[in-house]
């Protein structure tokens, strides 16, 4: 047991998260470069990254799908997925973050806490993911080390501490100093980064040093009883109880380790894989998933044990050459090529035909794995992404990954019959890959209307239905998704008398549709007792007004917001039916619809700004001419941050609009904030 015990201690399953041109990407390049697996970096500008394998990747130089790999590092096996840091593709960090043990959240030293990086912040701490930070692009004009660190304290309610600090910066930055060896260390050109020298720290800056050394000595003294005894009592504190203190408050979620450098002048990766493997928890040090035990449904520890039973959870489905590719991480039991597995959410059996540890789009086949591994797996045709393997003599199901509602739409027509033929096939394949992606046929058009959380993502999937599927099709202008609501209480009356194949079906139905705050969701109450109306026909009743309000009076976008109530019910004699209550119960919430002054509710998206100052009235003024109401201006030297909120149907072509008004200095990002009255 011991053995297979210190295996999974040298497994760090680890995610890089940040804003949208952070850097992720380039680090992990470096990442792998400097542990051997490629021999050659690959630049994000060139198209050449590894792990951005995709074509549109390449040509847009942005990550658009999370990416696995492996790696070793001192002896320890890294586990890597980098992950897209455009709001288009939360789904591909959400479910990522799902699975992994620790993460690197990765910030540019100008831009500092930017939009998305809070967003995937929240989802981390979501899942309480212990995080290391990685300040970015410390060459960069305008490159600020402190200042990043101070808005990790105020966006992220973060506990900074400081590992390393910056020596120079911009053009002047030439290396770091390590606080907890009070070592300086400094980079070689010549062989990309790869060999550095450690030595004495410069005179100039040995005061400052000795400054952040005591703030971090102090830091560690307030979550850690040893280090708090040995400070208190002016003892020295060697470097082991430094770094084991450092450990367990990170996996506490106590602290937040920050490390800077350059990933592209190639310097600062070495001490941030040294915290992700000192640092950052095996799947050892994290507690275990809990799941269901379907046979008594009580809650079931999964122990992360080769001979415990098999618990695995699918996060994420990619179609690679055709084929479906299932990514899988496993939390206890083994993983065999050729067996069985079940999969309980649909009470079916799989087979894997073959396991594959994944280096981006490249594959390397092995015959079974353990806990903690990441891995893709070939040959389980029904399974989706969310979705528990396990085996069926012991049957387990795991918590389901959250998935986000569509917010806009294109229509999508085929451009010859061919492309016709194909086109469904085709959409059923991207679907199983992105769960945030909806089609659905316009009944009153015909068209087919593709759902997905932005102009970016709609864009990605059309040009790969061409490249990949070889499917050509012509796209209609971006429609928003709208949902619709009340605005005044109201009454609704249903009838249904009528007789079906022999039987007479009679349900009548008198309800109250209320509008509730934003946000709230739709509920049904019902205030009749059990001889008015049987346990039986409530649910007939409450089917009835749920299917009704997927599609409200004035669009047909889902009704949201309202709380039905059931106040009468009538039927004749044994004639009362479910059938008849599900349709009384839908004429009523439509009668009751269109008594309530229906409207639409635009999808409201929140909108971050940056911008020089000189062009900030321009900025504010389209904005206020889109609908938009300004939350809040900050000022940082030379730029201002813009938040606000706007209707997503105003802010189509907003990028170039922002580009001409700001001589393409201005930056934007936006992300679904709510669905309210515009």
């Amino acid at each position: 047991m011991k053995k297979k015990t210190d295996k999974l201690n040298l497994i760090r399953n680890i995610g890089i998260i940040a804003h949208i041109d952070a850097g992720k990407t380039t680090v992990t390049e470096r990442v792998l470069y400097y542990t051997g697996r490629s021999h050659k970096i690959g630049e994000v500008h060139d198209g050449e990254a590894v792990m951005d394998w995709m074509v549109d990747e390449q040509e847009r130089g942005i990550t658009i799908t999370s990416a696995v790999t492996t790696c070793q590092w001192k002896g320890k096996d890294i586990q890597v997925i980098d992950t897209p840091g455009h709001v288009d593709f939360t789904i591909e960090v959400e479910r990522s973050l799902r699975v992994l043990d620790g993460a690197v959240g990765v910030f540019c030293a100008v831009g500092g806490v930017e939009p998305q990086s809070e967003t995937v912040w929240r989802q981390a701490d979501r899942y309480k993911v212990p995080k290391i930070a990685f300040i970015n692009k410390m060459d960069r004009i305008g490159a600020d080390f402190f200042n990043v660190v101070q808005m990790m304290r105020d966006r992220l309610q973060a506990h900074p501490l400081i590992l390393h600090i910056p020596v120079g910066a911009e053009d002047n930055f030439s290396g770091t100093i390590d606080l907890i060896r009070m070592e300086q260390i400094r980079w070689d050109d010549d062989t990309l980064g790869a060999s550095y020298s450690t030595g004495e720290i410069d005179s100039d800056l040995k005061e400052e040093t000795q400054t952040y050394r005591e703030q971090l000595l102090e830091t560690l003294a307030e979550v850690d009883d040893d280090i708090l005894e040995a400070y208190l009592g002016e003892e020295t504190i060697d470097t082991e109880t430094i770094l084991n203190a450092i450990r367990k408050a990170t996996i506490d979620l106590k602290i937040l380790p920050v490390l800077c450098g350059s990933a592209l002048k190639n310097k600062g990766i070495q001490p941030l894989l040294d915290a992700i493997v000192q640092f950052l928890p095996s799947p050892l040090d994290v507690p275990a998933i809990t799941g269901v035990n379907l046979e008594n449904d009580e809650a079931y520890v999964c122990k992360p044990d080769e001979k415990a039973p098999l618990a695995a959870l699918i996060f994420k489905v990619s179609m690679m050459e055709g084929r479906k590719l299932s990514y899988v991480r496993v939390y206890s039991g083994k993983l065999n090529a050729g067996s069985d597995v079940y999969n309980p959410s649909r009470k079916k059996k799989e087979k894997l035909s073959r396991i594959l540890k994944m280096h981006a789009n490249k594959r390397e086949r092995v015959d079974s794995v353990g806990p903690g591994a990441i891995v893709g797996v070939v040959g389980l045709k029904e399974s989706s992404t969310g979705e528990t393997l396990c085996n069926q003599d012991h049957q387990v199901m795991l918590e389901k990954i959250d998935f986000y509602e569509p917010v806009i739409s294109v229509a999508v027509e085929p451009k010859t019959h061919s492309d016709q033929e194909k086109l469904q096939q085709v959409l059923e394949k991207f679907i199983a890959e992105d769960p945030t992606l909806c089609v659905r046929e316009d009944e009153d058009t015909g068209q087919t209307i593709l759902s997905g959380m932005g102009e970016l993502h709609l864009e990605i999937i059309t040009s790969r239905m061409q490249r990949e599927f070889n499917t050509k099709v012509n796209v209609g202008k971006p429609q928003v998704v709208y949902r619709e609501t009340i605005e005044s209480r109201a009454s609704g009356h249903g009838v249904f008398d009528k007789e079906i194949a022999g039987s007479r079906h009679f349900g009548e139905i008198d309800l109250e549709l209320i509008p509730l705050d934003r946000g709230s969701g739709n509920r049904i109450e019902s205030r009749l007792d059990e001889e008015t109306l049987p346990p039986a026909m409530v649910q007939a009743v409450e089917k009835g007004v749920i299917e009704s309000l997927e599609s409200g009076i004035i669009m047909g976008y889902p009704v949201v917001d309202v709380k039905a109530v059931l106040k009468g019910a009538g039927s004749k004699d044994s004639n009362g039916t479910e059938l008849a209550f599900v349709v009384a119960a839908s004429m009523a919430v439509r009668e009751a619809l269109s008594a309530g002054s229906s409207f639409l509710l635009d999808p409201i998206m929140a909108v971050e700004v940056i911008a020089p100052d000189d062009f900030i009235g321009d900025v504010i003024g389209d904005l206020n001419a889109r609908g938009g109401k300004i939350e809040s201006i900050d000022s940082r030297p030379g730029v201002q941050t813009i938040k606000a909120t706007v209707p997503l149907a105003k802010m189509f072509g907003y990028s170039t609009n922002l580009r001409s008004a700001t001589q393409g200095r201005g930056t934007f990002s936006m992300q679904f904030c709510c669905f309210d009255k515009s």
